[in-house]
């Protein structure tokens, strides 16, 4: 059978939800001869707009049942779809039972996704916008897609017209590409269905057996980490307020992957933070902190703490950024600024740089709930580390007892080191980050490195704090910090040699605490 005697389309069946551009496509469809079939919806919507088109139960010979949930799914229908045009005894079956192909099939689904985002919607509403026979002839449109054009976007009806008007047949290559298309559409509907109901059935993270995550494609991407690759943004379905994926982008060029994956380790370190504070990000890694009472001074402060790794960093606040600190930021190199808000002042100054990249997140604390790590041939899930403590979780185990401001600095430290990719050391003082060792393969080398960078950048590291993201493996940490007079340290403790670490710690006059909470950064 030749390729267009084979793709001649003659009959088309159209049910959306979704009415975008459908008006203009039947009546195209029409004007090449073509007849269309609709359910009850679409049929009045044509009807109403002076289309005539025939209605479903025409063809069944059956009324739509169970308030709409039952109008396609018969013979007459999924026969006409599902049967092989090349294959004699699928010919005969359909003379034999009066079936009629169908070469087109026009389906978007219910809306069970918006109905889901609006607020205050209740379960059984949810329930009821499940399609059921939509999928079905969807699915069937696609496993016969050889003999049988599926549609499930509007951005494919103009491709289709111009092919039949040019061609008069649809090529194998873009039917095939709208099957796949439409697998997808149904994939990406049932998980949606998936995880709504997963949300219904429990609030705990449960790991089944199958895993489905719901995301669309937000934009395609210049570049991946590196020029040569590709790469692509997706946004997860639901409610996604306060996460970074909800940004605003005010100005400035397009995101990079780079600064999609620093912007949104910025923003959640910052997140951690009550009093106006400043974070800046290079390459994944927090480089620099600071909180005080005032936005400008932690801005000051956090760049003062590494002004070299700031060159071009990703800087975080999490309040309104005003003018004056406007003005200062101007006078850096910074390639992305998140915030809660902007005052209009403020915007008209950095809209004289239009290079940069403006972002507004609405600031709530909400986190992910899974973090996801690829791996060769698989995928590495675990729920998403968000331990944030408070005094009453720190246990004193040296003689000394950390003070209240070392407690303050302590915590702000911990909240830091977080966000370091392990090995990670952070040193702090007076609410300023002033030395932070990231990714080193060894705890010692991670503790020089912390040192090192405090006293590049000419900080007093007398009567500074250490946070630690893992125990301390051997005393010789404790010795390196107590030479530079570190005061206080905090770890979560768990070594073998806690006992050795902690009477060291007592030898040199060094208050220790234990917070029984490792916080690895891979």
């Amino acid at each position: 059978m030749s390729d267009n005697k084979q793709s001649k389309i003659k009959r088309a069946l159209i049910s959306v939800s979704d009415k975008t551009g459908i008006l203009e496509f039947a009546k195209n469809l029409q004007s090449l001869g073509i007849e269309i079939i609709s359910t009850g919806g679409t049929f009045k919507y044509f009807a109403q707009n002076g289309l005539e088109v025939i209605k479903v139960e025409t063809i069944t010979g059956f009324p739509e049942i169970l308030d709409g949930r039952v109008k396609t799914l018969h013979p007459l229908i999924h026969g006409g779809i599902l049967a092989e045009r090349e294959n004699d005894y699928h010919v005969k079956q359909m003379i034999k039972h009066n079936i009629s192909g169908i070469d087109l099939v026009c389906i978007n689904l219910y809306p069970f996704e918006s109905t889901i985002d609006k607020p205050g919607v209740n379960f059984d509403e949810a329930i009821e916008n499940i399609d059921i026979g939509g999928p079905a002839m969807v699915r069937a449109a696609a496993k016969n897609h050889k003999h049988v054009v599926i549609l499930t976007s509007p951005k494919d009806y103009q491709e289709i017209i111009e092919e039949l008007k040019n061609k008069g047949v649809i090529s194998p290559k873009i039917r095939l590409y709208l099957a796949k298309s439409a697998f997808a559409h149904t994939a990406y509907y049932d998980s949606l269905i998936c995880s709504y109901l997963e949300e219904q059935y429990s609030s705990e993270v449960e790991f089944r057996e199958q895993l489905t995550i719901p995301v669309k494609l937000a934009q395609t991407l210049r570049y991946g980490e590196n020029h040569h690759q590709k790469a692509a943004f997706y946004k997860n379905s639901g409610d996604i307020e306060g996460l970074l994926a909800s940004c605003i982008q005010l100005q400035g060029k397009e995101l990079s992957y780079n600064n999609f994956a620093d912007a949104d380790t910025a923003w959640e370190c910052v997140k951690q933070f009550e009093d106006p504070t400043c974070v800046i990000v290079k390459h994944s890694n927090p480089c620099a902190v600071a909180t005080s009472n005032d936005i400008l001074l932690s801005y000051k402060k956090a760049f003062k703490s590494d002004h070299i790794s700031s060159f071009g960093g990703i800087i975080a606040f999490n309040c309104e950024v005003n003018e004056s600190t406007a003005q200062e930021i101007t006078k850096q190199f910074v390639e992305v600024i998140i915030a809660p808000s902007y005052s209009h002042s403020v915007l008209e100054i950095f809209g004289k740089m239009p290079n940069i990249r403006l972002l507004q997140i609405t600031l709530n604390r909400r986190v992910n709930k899974l973090d996801y790590k690829r791996i060769g041939g698989g995928l590495l899930i675990q729920t998403t580390e968000n331990k944030k403590l408070m005094v009453g979780d720190l246990k004193v185990v040296t003689k000394k007892a950390p003070t209240d401001a070392e407690i303050a600095d302590l915590l702000f430290a911990w909240n830091i080191v977080r966000f370091v990719k392990s090995n990670a050391i952070v040193l702090v003082k007076d609410r300023q980050s002033i030395g932070i060792g990231a990714g080193q393969t060894s705890r010692i080398d991670a503790t020089t490195f912390a040192l090192n960078k405090a006293s590049k950048f000419g900080f007093d590291t007398l009567g500074s704090i250490c946070a630690s993201d893992a125990f301390f493996p051997f005393r010789d940490n404790i010795e390196s910090l107590a030479n530079a007079g570190v005061a206080s340290i905090i770890q979560p403790g768990g070594s073998v040699k806690d006992q050795e670490v902690i009477m060291a710690a007592d030898e040199f006059g060094i208050a220790m605490v234990f917070t029984s909470c490792r916080v690895f950064r891979h």
